[in-house]
């Protein structure tokens, strides 16, 4: 089977991955070898494949990989996530399309589009997953809605309730007035946003409740005009002097009318606006706390959608920022708007439809979450659980020990149905299943006579992550089946590889998880990506136009050049600066590593004795080999996977390609010897193994090219020579080092003869001699430096002789007798005329140095500079002249 003159990853990559495929090199089942387990994190069933993905699966593929290599059951499962609210929004948004709204539809009907467009576009981006070579075991794939991921989360769900870990209650949440419903903590990122500062008049009030005439008016800063429909009191600082004179009034709601008490608490920061603060118990997290300590009414103005609500008496329909536009007029009329302020603040916006959240008082289900902090806290500040980068152990303590309990419903329909079912009579019970709900049902009510029908199940969905938070366990089917055979042998899973903003909606909830439910942590290690971004250092996205099409990339490049490209520029936990260009050098060295082998393979053998040159080398070579292999098993183990693709990248562009090869290369239309080729052809072969993780297509191309193998056969699976040293191999090891040392030196000198030709302008083909002043260090190297350099002698001499250029390696002089190679008078023309440039500069230099105000007025460091230039030109030009006058003898 001949090779292409050209690398064309596309009559490469479908082949060998059908060809993993059909041999089951994927697929992983318990035996008796050591275990390595990665669970995906679950992309939503409703993704396509970005750079994000590709930056996340490269890593994961490149450990899997690795651990096969290395003799490990690697078993890499592959899955996707519901993502309730994202998938929800979709399912809405066709439907919108047909003229069907949500509304017009039962629960059921509902979930029937909602599967119709999970089956369509559930499989989308795993298809995608296979292009960039990802080696997951396909027939482990599953999906949080499946039936057995399901009944965990339900179980999961009646036995943290029964835990008493579980509650139902009204609380301050989170609101998304676009998805209608309620959002964790996690889910609310906090934006910068200029908005306005308006000082609204409260008027004082008097006994009946209105303006009690002497025209006195407390001054509220606030940002959110729109809320004053909801005001139930002003609060200020006891300790304010400046506010002492409303102690014990009462003020009136600017446009309300409302009559309002005035409150003390220590809560109200006396510096901000006027140190008088409205409270609005149903719409903001920390009025709602006052509310509660005072006893005051709350009154909810918005609907589920952000507009007015009839509760409020004004405004009623319209949208909440319509509001605050019109408000603003309708002050500014009333004469109760005092001033409006430019203000910068954070405000909270929803993770999913990035909409402004509007806390709300709602009935949730909550999770408590202080044990399960507390459990899951130690193992990660004692390093039981490995964090890379560690930073990230700072941003997990400081979540932990100030967590809140995790608001786990969601208004939604698509998603894990929560179990509770309310009765007839008020009160509800918590059953994984309609029947054993009405066997409750009827043990609390003591009615024997109750029916299914009588029941009624709870309308809300639990959040996504309270599913995927069980996702090491139940892919293995731990919830329903505690301590099966698969479980104990993969779970805990060995490495997780995810991106920091999920720290805590994920890791963290999945090692509670683990700990509540196995006792153990779910992983050992969790590798941190960084957030790919483009040159400039702008994030992804869409609405920038930044993002390429990962399958574009992969089209054009290939995917082994868009997977290096990629980790040539991703350290653990930094961003990534991803540059098109560096899927071009990916692509660039496939091709290098190709027209290498295709040169190898290229040659005519012989049996006939291996010339010193070629035994240097390849003992040479090995060192080097067994020196880079046993530094990437190191970097490995750090997780610093960029740093090992480096380390092989050099190893094969710098050291076989640009000075092995050379080494060994016959002579044209010479043949090489058989013990040279062999060892050559080992060479590539451990060459490929190292770079299989990394580019696993072109990889197992050349594997298969090196020798005749038999079908089934793979780089995939062949052992992988770690060098990981034993005792044994100390002395070994001590003696690559001293011969990789020699080779150094040697290449120098080869390095420093080209840099005489270059500047002498001596062809390469013109053989030289070489001078050693004093002795030769590189003696028992002598053949190689020879063929390297095109020298017909190597001459150790006591003193270097006219007519020489010479360069130094370590302490010894190396010089090049030069007698008539060079053209004399082409030699002092170049002289000449660079010595002509020099003074010229020189000129320049010197003017700039005289003007009295550029000395006097430039910075020091600038005059410094230009003051060494003068030296470094003085200098050059007379060893110029010196050299000149030697030539003109």
């Amino acid at each position: 089977m001949e090779l292409a003159s050209k690398y064309n990853p596309a009559d490469v990559e479908g082949k060998w991955y059908q060809y993993w495929l059909d041999h089951k090199l994927f697929s992983s089942k318990p035996d008796g070898r050591e275990p390595y387990t990665v669970v995906i994190p679950p992309p939503n069933v409703t993704g396509v494949l970005h750079m994000g993905h590709v930056l996340n699966e490269t890593i994961q593929d490149i450990l899997v990989r690795r651990a096969r290599m290395d003799g490990k059951n690697a078993c890499w499962v592959p899955g996707t996530d519901h993502a309730s609210i994202a998938t929800e929004a979709k399912v809405v948004n066709r439907l919108a399309e047909k003229g069907i709204k949500k509304t017009d539809l039962t629960r059921e009907e509902f979930l029937k589009y909602a599967w119709e467009w999970t089956d369509e576009h559930g499989g989308i981006i795993l298809k995608q997953l296979r292009k960039l070579g990802a080696s997951c075991d396909w027939d482990r794939t599953a999906f949080t809605m499946d039936e057995k991921r399901s009944e965990s989360v339900i179980k999961v769900f009646c036995d943290l309730y029964n835990k008493g870990l579980i509650y139902r209650g009204v609380r301050m949440v989170n609101w998304d007035p676009k998805a209608l419903t309620a959002l964790s903590d996690e889910e609310v990122i906090y934006k910068e946003e200029h908005s306005k500062l308006y000082y609204l008049k409260y008027m004082v009030a008097g006994e009946d409740g209105q303006p009690d005439g002497s025209g006195r008016y407390a001054v509220v800063a606030t940002t959110r005009p729109e809320t004053i429909m909801g005001d139930t009191a002003m609060c200020i600082n006891p300790n304010d002097p400046k506010n002492t004179w409303l102690k014990g009034q009462k003020v009136i709601v600017p446009l309300v009318g409302r009559c309002i008490p005035v409150i003390e608490d220590d809560y109200v920061d006396i510096e901000f606006g006027t140190g008088c603060l409205k409270v609005t118990p149903a719409h903001d997290v920390n009025d709602y706390m006052l509310g509660e300590k005072y006893n005051l009414p709350s009154i909810d103005i918005f609907n589920d959608n952000g507009t007015i609500s009839e509760a409020a008496g004004m405004y009623v329909g319209m949208d909440r920022f319509d509001v605050r536009k019109q408000i603003c007029i309708d002050l500014e009329k009333a004469g109760l708007l005092e001033k409006v302020e430019d203000y910068t603040n954070k405000v909270g916006f929803s993770e999913r439809t990035n909409v402004p959240i509007e806390p709300k008082l709602s009935m949730q289900w909550f999770l408590k979450m202080e044990h399960l902090a507390q459990i899951a806290l130690e193992p990660v500040m004692k390093d039981e659980i490995k964090f890379y980068p560690a930073k990230y152990k700072n941003t997990y303590r400081h979540w932990m020990e100030n967590i809140k309990d995790w608001c786990i419903s969601r208004q939604l329909w698509w998603g894990h149905r929560i179990p509770a079912y309310y009765l007839p009579q008020g009160g509800f019970v918590v059953a994984e299943t309609a029947e054993k709900a009405l066997e409750l049902a009827k043990e609390k009510t003591g009615d024997a006579n109750l029916t299914a029908a009588d029941l009624r199940q709870d309308k809300d969905a639990l959040d996504t992550w309270f599913s995927s938070w069980l996702w090491p366990i139940s892919l293995f089917d731990g919830i329903n089946h505690p301590g099966n055979e698969e479980l104990s042998y993969y779970y805990p899973t060995s490495d997780l590889v995810t991106a920091p903003d999920i720290i805590f909606f994920w890791v963290a909830r999945m090692i509670m998880a683990g700990y509540e439910y196995e006792g153990k942590m779910p992983f050992k290690n969790v590798y941190f990506t960084g957030i790919v971004r483009d040159k400039l250092g702008r994030k992804m996205s869409k609405s920038l136009g930044n993002s390429p099409d990962p399958l574009d990339l992969i089209e054009r490049y290939g995917a082994d050049g868009v997977r290096m490209g990629m980790m040539l520029s991703a350290p653990a936990g930094n961003d990534i600066l991803f540059d098109d260009a560096l899927c071009e050098q990916g692509r660039n060295f496939n091709n290098k590593i190709w027209n290498a082998f295709r040169l190898v393979k290229g040659w005519q053998t012989a049996d006939i004795a291996q010339p010193e040159t070629a035994a240097i080398a390849t003992r040479w070579f090995d060192a080097m080999l067994r020196t880079t292999a046993r530094e990437v098993a190191s970097l490995f183990k750090k997780y610093r996977l960029s740093e090992a693709l480096m380390a092989v990248y050099k190893l094969f562009w710098d050291e076989f390609s640009s000075w092995y090869l050379e080494m060994v290369k016959p002579a044209y239309g010479q043949p090489i010897d058989n013990k040279t080729y062999e060892q050559t052809l080992s060479f590539f072969d451990m060459l490929l193994k190292l770079l299989h993780p990394f580019m696993p297509f072109i990889t197992e191309e050349l594997w298969q090219h090196i020798y005749d193998r038999q079908p089934g056969e793979s780089i995939m699976v062949s052992p992988l020579r770690t060098g990981e040293p034993t005792k044994e191999d100390a002395d070994s090891i001590a003696l690559d080092g001293v011969y990789i040392v020699h080779i150094e030196n040697v290449k120098s000198i080869v390095a420093g003869v080209r840099t005489v030709r270059n500047q002498k302008n001596i062809a390469p083909k013109e053989a030289l001699t070489l001078e050693v002043v004093g002795g030769n260090p590189e003696a028992d190297f002598e053949s190689v430096i020879k063929k390297m350099a095109n020298l017909s002698a190597i001459n150790t001499v006591a003193q270097k002789g006219e007519g020489t250029a010479s360069f130094m390696v370590g302490t010894t002089e190396y010089a090049v007798p030069l007698g008539n190679l060079i053209d004399v008078e082409a030699e002092i023309a170049k002289q000449e005329a660079e010595l002509k440039h020099l003074e010229g500069f020189l000129t320049g230099v010197l003017k700039k140095l005289s003007n009295e105000r550029f000395v006097a007025n430039a910075p020091a460091a600038v005059v410094d500079m230009e003051r060494k230039k003068q030296a470094d030109a003085e200098s050059k030009i007379a060893a110029l002249k010196e050299s000149l006058a030697k030539l003109k003898k």
